[in-house]
């Protein structure tokens, strides 16, 4: 039971918040927890950069393509041809689109669309652990200390990632879509440790990407908390959200705040999603041809991938779709290929990513959508530049590849280079943070965007510079 009693002491005597008030009635939306879920994406900081910067706010949403584990750059977009074979390994090189630029032979359909993309081939983390790696990738900011597996979220450690920042400096509106997705779940490692950099940190839980749990493949596919409950009417729901209208009315009069009013476009997006059809048409797969659904394939992965496009369209900033773990396969099908290296790649993982990677390229391309979607393809690392006794590829954050395209990106372009066995780099070195400030600065926000921590102290958007090689 509640009471005042309950409030610490230096509030008693206040205006209860709505949430409070909530709390007394006991009124709800019995199961509806979207607007815990959505938060207040309220833009404190502004861009001070100038305009006329290369792909500066070129881009109105990011899909960020996450292969968790780690793609290798041998086999992918740094291929060494000239190197001994326990270096590149027994895949060979084949041309692309972009004269003089060479992929790995198991991407023959991304090979055919390099004109659309820049590769950074000298990507660094110098970390060598999934989760302290990968928190570094997502958020700009090395993980204190690096080289640490298995690690959570908690201070040092708290610096917002990519979809939390996209919330912050998304203006709220009132029927959209949360600012930032990540879907079809969250990275982990193995008994289910959460990386960190997956949550708000010093912004707070309200700056949370919403973690969209589900399996796009699924013929009764649906999506968790987007319908009402089983046990309530349509018109049980209406009268809720009179009854909350009713007491809204009642205490405007006394509650007036920024923080209420977040609160009341949090509860407008919860009950547009929930009753509203822009959200079920969405999510609503089955109204892609089965040719377009077949393009990208049929594994989860492969139709989140589908979904993204979907959401972006739908008006979401930034969606992160995370590989995912296939049950049965050595190092769980992920790219952590620790064994079994070359018949995971050209087996599994190559034809799969290869597939629904270029299929999302070219759907976005022919709904004249790519120009102003930015595509990342990234992983928390590399691969080591030699075999292991497994016949496996170990971590590498000292040199990797990453991909852009589309958004204000120029393609066709490669920036930096690594060294015979891409194992170092040797020019055009870029770090986390450097990736961080290129997204954004796409989206049309400068590195120096004045974001707040929940106490208030500003911090910068990014401390990287903008790679305007590849703009």
């Amino acid at each position: 039971m509640f009471s005042i009693l309950d409030l610490p002491p230096h509030r008693r005597g206040l205006a209860l918040s709505r949430r409070e008030w909530l709390r007394v009635g006991g009124i709800g939306f019995g199961g509806l927890s979207l607007p815990s879920l959505l938060g207040a994406a309220t833009k404190t900081g502004t861009a001070t950069a100038s305009e006329t910067g290369l792909g500066f706010g070129k881009a109105k949403s990011v899909i960020v393509v996450f292969l968790g584990g780690g793609p290798p750059q041998h086999e992918t977009w740094d291929t060494k041809p000239e190197a001994p074979v326990e270096i590149r390994g027994p895949f060979g090189s084949i041309a692309t689109r972009t004269p003089g630029f060479s992929v790995g032979e198991l991407m023959p359909q991304t090979a055919l669309l390099t004109d659309k993309i820049a590769v950074l081939r000298a990507m660094v983390t110098n970390d060598n652990a999934h989760s302290s790696s990968g928190y570094h990738m997502m958020t700009g900011v090395p993980h204190v200390p690096p080289h640490a597996e298995n690690a959570t979220s908690k201070a040092p450690n708290l610096a917002p990632p990519w979809g939390s920042i996209a919330k912050y400096v998304t203006p709220v509106t009132k029927h959209a879509f949360p600012p930032a997705v990540t879907l079809p779940t969250r990275i982990a490692n193995v008994g289910d440790i959460p990386w960190p950099g997956q949550i708000g940190g010093v912004l707070g839980p309200k700056y949370d990407p919403w973690v969209l749990t589900c399996d796009p493949s699924k013929a009764n596919f649906s999506v968790p908390g987007l319908a009402l409950p089983t046990d309530m009417s349509t018109v049980q729901f209406q009268n809720r959200l009179s009854l909350l209208d009713q007491m809204n009315r009642q205490i405007d009069g006394v509650l007036r705040s920024p923080a209420i009013d977040n609160f009341d476009r949090q509860t407008q997006q919860a009950v547009d999603l929930v009753s509203g059809a822009q959200a079920r048409k969405a999510f609503d797969l089955s109204q892609e041809t089965p040719e377009t659904r077949q393009r990208y394939g049929d594994s989860r992965w492969a139709q989140s991938l589908l979904l993204s496009r979907r959401l972006v369209e739908a008006g979401v900033s930034l969606v992160h779709v995370n590989w995912c773990q296939i049950d049965g396969e050595p190092n769980a099908g992920s790219w952590d290929t620790h064994e079994k290296h070359n018949d995971l790649l050209k087996r599994l993982l190559m034809p799969m990513m290869d597939k629904a990677f270029s299929a999302l390229m070219n759907d976005l391309t022919d709904r004249g959508m790519l120009d102003e979607t930015l595509v990342v393809w990234v992983g928390e690392f590399g691969h080591t530049p030699k075999f292991n006794g497994n016949a496996g590829r170990d971590h590498w954050g000292s040199c990797f590849s990453v991909a852009l395209a589309g958004g204000g990106v120029r393609g066709g372009v490669v920036h930096g280079k690594s060294d015979a066995h891409a194992a170092f780099p040797v020019s055009g070195r870029v770090e986390p943070r450097d990736l961080i400030s290129t997204i954004f600065h796409c989206l049309g926000h400068s590195p120096d965007t004045e974001l707040h921590e929940t106490e208030g102290r500003p911090i910068p958007l990014s401390r990287g510079r903008v790679i305007e090689e590849i703009l």
